[in-house]
């Protein structure tokens, strides 16, 4: 697979992600939270997945490479929280608290160089956007995790953070798509 269509397979693998992600955390009667849980899992999955090919496909050594791997890391910590410590609901926050940090980090990484580049263009400033709410969404997951431990609930901050993050990857996705 070429170095263009693996970036552009995994920006949209990883937009999908945040979108069902998303989806996992919008409150529902209808969805229990067994299938919650599991479209988390299935989200962080398609995330990580996709940060990694995206990392994947650049050959130099600069912020956007090492933000993307930092965000399959963090999506990865979500990922064992869910899986292993699924009846130990401080355990599993906590390392949702760490992956959500370490994602909003990662995204945050693509912004330096993005203001770097010379010419200013209409593109490059939705790919900032993008950047920009996907480090606001996971830091508003994170929020609402510390606010979970604390004994409270923080469902509405959560999925605030997640549909902040899911808008930032698919304006990220798109952006990925002109090139």
């Amino acid at each position: 697979m070429d170095n263009e269509l693996k970036a552009l397979f995994g920006s949209w693998d990883q937009a999908l992600g945040t979108i069902i992600s998303a989806i996992g955390s919008t409150p529902s009667s209808r969805i229990n939270e067994t299938l919650q849980n599991n479209l988390s899992l299935l989200g962080n999955v398609m995330q990580a997945t996709g940060n990694a090919l995206l990392a994947d496909t650049i050959r130099s050594f600069n912020l956007n490479k090492i933000g993307n791997e930092i965000q399959a890391i963090g999506n990865s910590m979500v990922i064992v929280g869910l899986l292993l410590y699924e009846n130990n609901e401080e355990k599993n926050i906590e390392l949702s608290i760490k992956g959500n940090l370490l994602q909003a980090l990662g995204s945050s990484l693509s912004i330096p160089e993005l203001l770097e580049k010379n010419k200013v263009s209409i593109d490059n400033l939705y790919s900032i956007y993008g950047a920009l709410l996907q480090t606001i969404g996971n830091s508003l997951q994170a929020i609402s995790g510390i606010i979970n431990l604390k004994g409270q609930q923080a469902n509405g901050v959560n999925f605030v953070g997640s549909w902040i993050q899911a808008i930032g990857a698919v304006i990220q996705a798109l952006m990925q798509s002109k090139k």
